[in-house]
């Protein structure tokens, strides 16, 4: 897949000479897959971009490229992220999970306590979406708001959903709960400080050698393969050790210098 070179951005007002495009294509795309999709006019979509409710995709040569919007329900309890669609020349580009990704971001940032949804057939829509963190649900879980729902009615399976009274149809059902990943957030975080107290040297110790000396050592250390740093461990112990053994070599004659040198030779090595 071809990375794109693409702009996405919050779509403003300077940009509604895109919404006749995007309208069209839009209804274009929806006939091609066989589905309906809630039709929107060229004015609702500027009214979008005016909102700054909106992102759109651009080519470096202001060539329109891809373009998502926000509608809130129940008085912005629910949000859906709508409409998403890319130009032709522009799919298979990445620039839809980029759109996905900033409209979702958006969101967020306007209705924080709001659960975002979306209904699609895609494959694609659906791992863009469960990267995200939504999760498939019923359509009981989704705004009962009747003006949604009516957009449902250009759909060639809207049939379908009306016979099964509005809680199952073609499309799946996707869901971000804010609450819900919030909890799995700290879930997560919990078990995470929980591994890493696990991983932890226990606590110091404090014994007595057969020498009567009094020696503080930490039990399992474990240095996970960090050469230098244990290395450095090495180092440091055999300053302290050697240290000691030094003072003492001073009081004794020089007949002992052979000694001295097999213990640190032993050390180096050990």
């Amino acid at each position: 897949m071809e990375k794109h070179n693409l702009i996405v951005r919050l779509a403003t007002a300077d940009d509604k000479h895109y919404a006749e495009t995007i309208v069209t294509e839009m209804a274009e795309s929806a006939k091609a897959r066989g589905t309906g999709i809630a039709k929107r006019s060229p004015d609702y979509i500027a009214k979008k971009m005016e909102e700054g409710k909106a992102v759109i995709a651009l080519a470096p040569d202001g060539t329109w490229a891809g373009f998502c919007y926000i509608e809130e329900w129940q008085h912005g309890k629910y949000v859906a992220n709508s409409g998403l669609i890319v130009s032709p020349p522009f799919r298979k580009t990445g620039v839809a999970t980029d759109i996905k990704r900033a409209v979702f971001a958006l969101s967020r940032k306007k209705y924080p306590d709001a659960k975002i949804f979306g209904l699609t057939t895609g494959l694609a829509v659906m791992k863009i979406n469960s990267d995200l963190g939504y999760e498939p649900v019923t359509y009981s879980e989704l705004t009962t708001d009747e003006e949604f729902w009516k957009g449902c009615q250009s759909c060639v399976n809207y049939e379908i959903l009306m016979s099964k009274g509005r809680k199952n149809c073609m499309c799946t059902a996707m869901l971000f709960d804010p609450a819900e990943a919030e909890a799995k957030l700290k879930e997560a975080e919990a078990r995470r400080t929980a591994e890493q107290a696990a991983e932890a040297p226990k606590a110091a110790e404090t014994v007595v050698t057969p020498e009567g000396e009094l020696v503080t050592t930490h039990r399992h250390r474990e240095f996970k393969g960090n050469v230098k740093l244990f290395e450095r461990w090495m180092r440091f112990k055999q300053f302290v050790l050697l240290k000691s053994f030094r003072k003492k070599d001073e009081k004794k004659d020089e007949g002992n210098n052979k000694d001295r040198k097999s213990l640190l030779s032993f050390f180096f090595f050990w």
